[in-house]
C-alpha cells in the first residue's frame, strides 16, 4: 500500500506556531519580564514615620496621651532588662558546667524561651500604646539597668546570682509599673506588670534559686 504524500501546508503550519509563540512572549508587559528590587532606600528617606519618645494618636484605646506616654516610657525600661535577661539565661545556658550541668543547662533554655515571648508581649504592649519599642542590641546595651556581665565562663553558683540580681531589678520595676498604672488608670499595663512579667519572674527566681540551696545530698544534718 502506499504511503499518501505529505500535504504541501504541513510545514507553514507549524512555523506559524513557532511565529505566534514568539509574538506572545515579545508582548509580555515590562513588569513581568524585568523585576528588579529598588535598592538603597534609606540613603534619601524621608523623616521617619514616627520618633522614638513619642505616641501616635492611630489607636483609639480610651487612655489619654500623657497616660500613653508614660505607660511607653517605663515599658521600654522593663523591656531593655528583660532583654538582658533573656541573654543571659542563653549566656548561662551555653556555658554552665559542674554536677548540674544537665539540669540548669535545660532550665536555662527554658527560661531564656520564656522570656523571650516576654520580650514580645511587653514590645506589643508598647506598639498598642501608640509608642515606639526599643528593638536593637545596642540600645539594649545603653540603657539597661542590668549590670554587664565578664564574658568569661563563671561558676553555676555565680551565674544563679547573677540572675538573681537581674530577676530582681525586673520585679522592682513591675511592682512600680503596676502602681503607676493603676494610677492613671490603665489596667492593660497593670495587668501585663502582674500578670505577664511579675509572675513569670517570680516563679523563675523559685526555679532557679533553689540549685543555690546548702543542702546535703546523702545524710540529713
Amino acid at each position: 500500500m502506499a504511503v499518501p504524500a505529505k500535504t504541501k501546508d504541513a510545514a507553514p503550519k507549524k512555523a506559524a506556531k513557532n511565529v505566534t509563540t514568539s509574538v506572545a512572549v515579545a508582548n509580555l508587559p515590562n513588569k513581568a519580564v524585568n523585576v528588579q528590587p529598588v535598592l538603597n532606600q534609606q540613603i534619601n528617606a524621608p523623616a521617619p514615620t514616627q520618633k522614638f519618645g513619642t505616641v501616635s494618636q492611630r489607636l483609639p484605646i480610651g487612655l489619654a496621651d500623657n497616660v500613653r506616654l508614660e505607660s511607653v516610657q517605663m515599658l521600654n525600661q522593663l523591656l531593655v532588662d528583660t532583654m538582658s535577661l533573656r541573654d543571659l539565661y542563653k549566656k548561662s545556658h551555653w556555658q554552665v558546667t559542674g554536677p548540674t550541668f544537665y539540669q540548669l543547662h535545660l532550665l536555662f533554655d527554658k527560661h531564656y524561651e520564656e522570656q523571650s515571648e516576654l520580650v514580645d508581649t511587653i514590645a506589643e504592649r508598647i506598639q498598642i500604646l501608640g509608642g515606639v519599642a526599643f528593638a536593637m542590641a545596642a540600645d539594649v546595651a545603653e540603657n539597661t539597668l542590668i549590670p554587664r556581665p565578664p564574658r568569661d565562663r563563671e561558676e553555676a553558683p555565680v551565674q544563679i546570682s547573677r540572675l538573681l540580681e537581674a530577676h530582681q531589678i525586673i520585679l522592682q520595676e513591675c511592682h512600680e509599673i503596676a502602681k503607676k498604672a493603676d494610677e492613671s488608670g490603665d489596667d492593660g499595663t497593670n495587668d501585663l506588670a502582674v500578670s505577664d512579667v511579675m509572675r513569670a519572674n517570680e516563679l523563675q527566681v523559685w526555679f532557679v534559686s533553689e540549685h543555690v540551696v546548702d543542702s546535703p545530698l546523702v545524710h540529713a544534718k
